[in-house]
């Protein structure tokens, strides 16, 4: 075999073991995969059920319910347009409390409820997308919130 073939074997070898690896990165990376999802999406039914996303919004003022385990809560996240329900069983972060914003890692139920696996708690609106800054200066506007919050 010439040195020409060997070299042109070896470089579609090379090319073929690029797009294998490429390949199996992104079915991984698929599968792992959390979206970033609105309360106001899942009220429309464009959340996918049993598929892994995070729930982000704020923390509807009054509506977190501790269960008598103690370990499980009930709470609801709202945007501009809508509020969502999420439970969730664990230790909630420190800085979760009413009226803060909140993104909950989980999966949506069948009967609509998220089941939120983790919990992180916003401590600054300087980390919350634009959709998430609105509903707070809403929220504050209707003086359910901490209207004298620090803003950047």
């Amino acid at each position: 075999m010439k040195a020409k073939h060997q070299r042109l074997i070896l470089a579609l070898v090379a090319v073929v073991a690029i797009i294998g690896a490429a390949f199996l990165a992104m079915s991984a990376l698929k599968d792992t995969a959390a979206l970033f999802r609105t309360p106001s999406e899942v009220a429309k039914g464009a959340v996918p059920v049993d598929k892994p996303l995070r729930l982000a919004g704020m923390v509807v003022p009054g509506s977190i319910k501790r269960m008598p385990d103690g370990v499980t809560i009930n709470f609801m996240l709202t945007d501009e347009g809508a509020t969502a329900p999420v439970t969730f069983r664990g230790i909630t972060p420190d800085l979760f409390k009413e009226g803060s914003g909140a993104v909950a890692e989980g999966k949506l139920g069948a009967d609509g409820v998220f089941v939120a696996d983790n919990i992180l708690a916003k401590h600054d609106e300087r980390y919350m997308p634009p959709q998430m800054e609105s509903a707070m200066k809403s929220e504050q506007d209707k003086g359910g919130m901490n209207a004298g919050a620090a803003r950047p």
